[in-house]
């Protein structure tokens, strides 16, 4: 689903089942924006910096694991900084999605992500809700039930990671 986004970009929101392996988030959606920071030669810091002015902390550098997995007690953002991937939402039965240096990707507590391929330059910024810690669920079926109950329980973040109080991700308004 395309939309316009809070500065003239576009935004896409998917959702996702849970696959009794990959739960997913069963009431909020995975949110791209494309283009979201213009290129420039310092797009990580520039990603660094909008997150936190927002509110989104314990920031990291480096790509997107090539396994499915996914963050149970936490909402997480993902900004590209450099170069090019394909990467799988929502877990093998989901889909792909081709990101590029300045686009977003969001992904609400349960969402299951796997790079499936990345230019030699690929490198995302990721970030957390108020400097949240996040755990590393790989889609074990014994873990499962415990991860729905534990996403349940996730705060919404305060502001959206790129555009504040104005973005989709202050997700009660939709």
């Amino acid at each position: 689903m395309g939309e316009t986004g809070p500065v003239g970009g576009s935004t896409e929101l998917r959702r996702f089942a849970d696959d009794g392996r990959i739960p997913n988030n069963p009431s909020l959606p995975l949110v791209i924006y494309r283009l979201a920071l213009p290129k420039s030669q310092h797009l990580a810091k520039d990603f660094e910096t909008k997150f936190a002015a927002n509110g989104w902390h314990n920031s990291w550098r480096n790509g997107v694991f090539d396994y499915h997995h996914y963050h149970s007690n936490t909402h997480e953002v993902l900004g590209v900084a450099t170069g090019e991937a394909r990467v799988c939402f929502g877990g093998e039965q989901g889909e792909v999605l081709a990101l590029a240096a300045g686009d977003v990707a969001i992904l609400p507590a349960g969402t299951g992500h796997k790079c499936e391929w990345a230019s030699d330059d690929f490198l995302v910024v990721g970030a957390y809700p108020e400097g949240r810690d996040y755990d590393i669920c790989r889609g074990d079926p014994a873990e499962h039930d415990r991860a729905v109950a534990r996403i349940a329980g996730v705060p919404l973040p305060k502001k959206d990671p790129v555009f504040g109080g104005d973005g989709v991700v202050v997700w009660q308004a939709r």
